[in-house]
């Protein structure tokens, strides 16, 4: 029995070594797959593994020295359009690779500023190490295996990529950190895919909030949490086909610097930005795409708003079509399970904030090509409320007894617009500013919503906005996006055809040049109508009088304060004011294009005299103490604020405490008029066109007019007159503040200090008939010139009363 027992131990005792040896034997875990164990993965493009114990993110770089896209984006934002941090808002966009040196990877960011198309690799190398690289970020490697290294890539995502706290800064909102105590890995907004890998986090900031706005939109304003997204994207590949910038086209661009042209070429080299699109059959007039451009909506957009945006988003289709392609722009439903970051989805996005602002379409860009990667598009979804409000302050509509949905009708078909328009910029094209001149021949103008009087003399708002493609865009996206047959030159082909829309009374001038600011071009405008700027102001002016006369308590829905009239009154009362930025280019103005040597494009020209006095005339009949008076039973209906209403920035601001500043609001009026005709650049253009040609009007011309309005102009009752005396001083302040800007010229101050002497001169000479308030005011005048042409520079100017918030109308910017 012994015998068995002592084989029995000697067996089990060999089995516990054996087994013992063979668990030795097992192949240790490598240092990689320790970190990476009992951590989530994330496969795809990058693959990345989350530790949630840790609240690290591991990012595993399997691909050294490659190119690759990275953008960031906010995933959450403020919800303030004046402090502008949108969610899904693009921030930056850049090229990047990830080189190893030593124990780490750098990310390399490329100069594609400056290159040389060279064959000669020295010649490359050259300019290459000529210029600055950017080294954004440094990884430690923390484990590697055969095909990858792996990093602990938190602190890269975990910062403020997108300049937050400068924002706030910049905003005058507070001074803010990052606390990193308080942002962690956002794993519902974080996804992988074979060519892209989309990482998403809460980011909280820690501060001290100054800032009225920062106050409006957060629960505490002192910590503000917001979302940034990272993508990492595969770049494409070589096919894509560049195309020429030309200035007279109307698109975006890329420029850069090439070292290796011939020196009789251009070393600024421009391309244009713009989707690839290649038809499927290219001998074909008409073909599909081999791949069509597809935009997603939003799905958080409401109706009947969505089938607004989705309507005027399609309507690029007849773009497309007069360019050679069936079906290659489509708009479809964001899917439910899609993210609108994800870089594959170009995405028209409805967001929010406290207050109205501007929309915009912004581009994820190839910066070597000018390939658009992703079309991007925020639509601010108050501004449909503003242009129902206008419509509402129009038509007065509330108390009548027929069903009115002309102010939804109105504000829908500026969403169609809106959508288009935005959508426009996604797809390389910039704004189009002189198309409401040419029967509204681009959606990438700023439209003002066309008001009608109809034979009853009645407000008609039947013909608001256009509708479908402008004749300008089919022109445009033909010369971004046609496909140019192979036995045809390129560039004589894209001049044909801008050649073609010239011959057919179309023009592309954009942003600078239609600035009300220093702009001189005559067709150029923001929000504008018609051919004719005067013209239109002057209709403008008819609309808004008939508007005031219907105001009062039927521009607001029973139920409501009735001291809300004052809400639609604000548009109203200033409908005018962007037709006047219009009118007064013509001043002074300059008719011209971006033409090219051999083109036939028109030769510039200054605008001719007569049209020039006639906007004088316009502005003028702006400033009358008829058409700026309120009418008495309107006065009678603005009530003071009550509780829970009191004043918001969307209100004028007053002088008279809690009641109504008429008086005020003929002050703000008539300066906005003021302040646009002493501008200095037009002043200064004003002298030298007069000096060149005396035909031309000068500064002494020009002022004349308006003298004669508000100095010689008969007015019939006490009101109206302190209205004009209210003008009088406006004007005056106005020419100071003229005089004392260091960008007049010379001759100009001179002219303008002249007309201010000969003012003063006719203000001196009392007339008994005058009231005692004409004549004091006179006298305040004539003291107040006296003291500035003693010490101009010295003199403290009145400020210019500030306007209510106007752009956007409902409008878009890029």
């Amino acid at each position: 029995m012994k015998q068995y027992f002592y084989i029995f131990i000697l067996l089990f005792a060999v089995s516990c070594s054996a087994l013992k040896s063979n668990k030795s034997n097992e192949p240790e875990l490598s240092k990689f797959d320790k970190l990476i164990s009992g951590k989530e993965k994330f496969s795809g493009f990058f693959n990345f593994y989350w530790d949630a114990e840790k609240g690290k993110i591991y990012l595993e770089i399997d691909k050294l020295n490659e190119e690759l896209i990275y953008v960031s984006y906010l995933s959450a934002g403020l919800g303030s359009n004046d402090i502008g941090l949108d969610r899904g808002q693009i921030g930056n966009s850049k090229i990047i690779k990830f080189e190893k040196i030593g124990n780490k990877i750098m990310v390399f960011e490329p100069n594609y500023k400056f290159r040389a198309s060279s064959d000669n690799e020295a010649e490359k190398k050259a300019v290459k190490d000529a210029f600055a690289h950017s080294i954004i970020h440094g990884f430690e490697i923390e484990a590697s295996n055969d095909w990858a290294h792996l990093v602990d890539a938190t602190d890269f995502f975990i910062r403020d990529a997108h300049d937050v706290s400068k924002r706030l800064k910049q905003s005058n909102e507070g001074s803010y950190s990052l606390d990193k105590s308080r942002s962690v890995f956002n794993k519902e907004g974080s996804r992988n895919f074979p060519e892209n890998t989309e990482l998403d986090f809460w980011i909280s900031f820690k501060g001290e909030a100054k800032g009225r706005e920062i106050y409006s939109v957060s629960p505490d304003a002192d910590n503000i949490t917001v979302r940034q997204h990272h993508s990492f994207v595969q770049l494409p590949d070589d096919n894509f086909k560049t195309r020429k910038f030309d200035p007279r086209a109307g698109y975006f661009g890329t420029t850069y610097k090439d070292y290796a042209v011939p020196i009789n070429e251009d070393i600024n080299q421009r391309l244009i930005n713009r989707h690839r699109l290649q038809k499927k059959n290219p001998e074909a007039e008409k073909s599909e795409a081999v791949e069509p451009i597809i935009y997603y909506l939003d799905p958080g957009t409401p109706e009947p708003v969505r089938s607004a945006l989705l309507d005027g988003a399609k309507w690029w289709n007849q773009a497309f079509e007069a360019a050679g392609y069936e079906n290659a722009f489509q708009v479809k439903m964001l899917p439910e399970d899609a993210d609108p970051l994800d870089i594959r989805y170009n995405v028209i996005q409805w967001v929010h904030r406290s207050s109205r602002g501007w929309s915009y379409g912004a581009s994820v860009t190839d910066p070597r090509t000018g390939e658009i990667i992703k079309g991007h598009v925020s639509l601010g979804s108050l501004r449909v409320r503003q242009d129902f409000l206008i419509a509402e302050g129009l038509l007065a509509p509330y108390g009548k007894s027929e069903e009115n949905n002309a102010m939804e009708e109105m504000a829908l078909a500026r969403l169609r617009q809106l959508s288009a328009h935005e959508i426009g910029h996604t797809i390389g094209l910039a704004h189009s500013y002189a198309s409401s001149t040419e029967n509204d021949a681009s959606v990438m103008d700023y439209p003002h919503p066309n008001i009608e009087l109809d034979e009853k003399g009645n407000i008609s708002l039947a013909n608001a906005y256009a509708e479908n493609i402008g004749l300008w865009d089919k022109y445009a996206i033909r010369y971004g996006y046609e496909e140019i047959p192979a036995e045809e030159n390129e560039e004589d082909y894209l001049n044909s055809i801008l050649a073609e829309a010239n011959d057919k009374g179309l023009s592309f001038i954009s942003d600078r040049d239609a600035r009300a600011t220093g702009g001189a071009h005559p067709y150029a405008h923001l929000w504008d109508n018609g051919k004719d700027a005067a013209v239109q102001l002057n209709h403008l002016l008819q609309v808004r009088q008939k508007a005031l006369s219907n105001f009062g308590e039927n521009v607001i829905e029973y139920d409501r304060p009735l001291a809300q009239i004052q809400e639609a009154l604000v548009p109203i009362y200033f409908l005018h004011r962007y037709q006047a930025e219009a009118a007064v280019k013509l001043i002074g103005g300059l008719d011209y294009s971006y033409k090219v040597r051999g083109d036939n494009l028109k030769k510039m020209s200054i605008v001719p005299a007569q049209w020039q006095i006639e906007a004088t005339n316009s502005l003028a009949n702006a400033i009358k103490a008829e058409n700026l008076a309120l009418p008495e039973p309107l006065l009678n209906s603005l009530y003071p604020r009550p509780l829970g209403y009191y004043d918001n920035r969307e209100l004028l601001n007053g002088k008279t405490g809690v009641t109504f500043d008429a008086i005020g609001a003929v002050e703000q009026a008539s300066s906005m008029v003021f302040e646009l005709l002493m501008n200095p650049q037009r002043l200064s253009r004003l002298v030298e066109y007069h000096a060149r040609d005396s035909k031309n009007p000068g500064i002494q011309e020009t002022m004349d007019i308006f003298e004669e309005v508000l100095f010689n102009q008969k007015v019939k009752n006490g009101y109206h007159e302190a209205i004009q005396l209210t003008t009088q001083s406006v004007f005056v302040n106005q020419m100071m503040k003229g005089i004392q800007n260091g960008n007049l010229s010379t001759l100009a101050r001179a002219e303008l200090m002249s007309v201010l002497k000969d003012i003063s001169s006719k203000l001196s000479k009392s007339n008994y008939r005058d009231s005692e308030l004409k004549k004091s005011h006179n006298q305040m005048i004539v003291s107040q010139i006296k003291l500035f042409l003693d010490e101009p520079k010295e003199y403290a100017v009145a400020p210019t009363p500030s306007l209510p918030p106007g752009s956007p109308i409902g409008s878009c910017d890029y």
